[in-house]
């Protein structure tokens, strides 16, 4: 029986998948600029490729952090959604409402799973803080 309820279980799933779509647009961001097919390779394509294959790993280190039970992987989670509920907000206004909708739903969703009691319980424990 693992230890780890199915609210780490979620919000470690979605962090992740958030992480690899982010590396994924970073990876197209790149290819567009070895195509041509970027209006502005080397100050935009190039530069965007960086940050988002950055980001993404980033946001699968911090989900492999949560999945270990660590209690630091908290926050970023947290703020993660943050950004994606302004993002999402973002698409709504740009018409975008599908990918906005996706998005808000999933930041909801990890939110709420990274907030819950079962959560919090496990992340913060004295019985916990020994293994850290």
């Amino acid at each position: 029986m693992s230890s780890r309820p199915i609210t780490i279980v979620i919000a470690a799933a979605l962090e992740a998948l958030i992480g690899l779509v982010a590396a994924i647009a970073g990876i197209y961001s790149l290819y567009t600029a070895i195509t041509g097919r970027a209006a502005d390779p080397v100050s935009s394509a190039v530069p965007l490729a960086v940050i988002g294959v950055g980001v993404g790993a980033l946001l699968v280190f911090v989900a492999h952090g949560l999945w270990q039970l660590r209690d630091w992987a908290r926050t970023p989670v947290v703020v993660t959604q943050l950004f994606m509920a302004v993002i999402a907000y973002y698409m709504f206004t740009g018409g975008q409402f599908v990918i906005g909708s996706v998005m808000i739903g999933t930041a909801v969703i990890a939110a709420a799973a990274v907030l819950a009691p079962p959560t919090t319980a496990v992340l913060f424990t004295e019985a916990g803080n020994e293994r850290r």
